[in-house]
């Protein structure tokens, strides 16, 4: 009989140490903090579910306002305002290197931006239109130059059509001219090259007294000829 009452006894449950007593109610307060943190989780992303609704229903009401650009903020606040604008009909894109300086802006669907304006706001760059179209005349232009150089071949260099025949004849005669010519003349070999690379680089005037020191020369030499001749 006693052995009997001691099995009873040993199977019945024992009461609670004050120990475990303790460990159950600060499980039951932790379990209710993050219960209520949830609740206000959920209160704070309603709260800004709707703010953002009003913002963009706002915008489409703006007849002026083309797009908004949103601060900085949490993936879960982007991801909210994604959702608003896709039901809304607007388009909508984040930008930023680093996760806390992302930020969302949306568009009006007829002032969707292009690729230009998408790259630049990629870079961190402020988009001015104006700026844009100068750069993409510029650039239209360039690709012409190309494709015509490409097409004509490049452009060839012009020799001066002037020379010192036609330029000093009326000073000192014609055969002079034509002999300073001949003179200054540079090698056609060639080309067209600078003054510097010519085969004479005496200035004019130098050139002009050498011409008339010539023609005095030739002169005293042909009168010596003809007195000498005569008998």
């Amino acid at each position: 009989m006693a052995d009997l009452l001691g099995s009873i006894l040993s199977s019945m449950e024992k009461p609670p140490s004050v120990g475990s007593q303790e460990s159950r109610r600060k499980a039951r307060e932790q379990a209710a903090r993050m219960k209520k943190m949830q609740e206000n989780e959920k209160r704070k992303k309603s709260e800004f579910r709707k703010r953002m609704e009003k913002e963009v229903s706002e915008i489409i009401q703006d007849s002026k306002l083309q797009k908004k650009k949103y601060p900085p903020m949490g993936k879960i606040e982007r991801s909210i305002i994604h959702d608003v604008a896709e039901v809304a009909g607007l388009t909508s894109f984040s930008f930023g290197e680093e996760e806390e300086s992302r930020y969302v802006m949306i568009f009006k669907k007829e002032f969707a931006p292009s690729d230009e304006e998408l790259e630049a706001y990629r870079r961190g760059e402020a988009w001015d239109p104006q700026i844009a179209e100068e750069k993409r005349k510029l650039k239209q232009q360039a690709q012409f130059e190309l494709e015509r150089e490409a097409r004509t071949g490049p452009k060839e260099e012009v020799c001066p059509s002037s020379n010192y025949r036609d330029k000093y004849s009326h000073l000192i005669g014609v055969s002079a001219a034509k002999e300073a010519a001949h003179t200054l003349e540079a090698n056609k070999a060639y080309g067209c090259v600078p003054v510097a690379n010519k085969r004479d680089t005496r200035s004019i005037e130098e050139a002009m007294n050498a011409i008339r020191a010539k023609k005095k020369q030739k002169r005293s030499e042909d009168e010596c000829a003809g007195s000498s001749s005569s008998p």
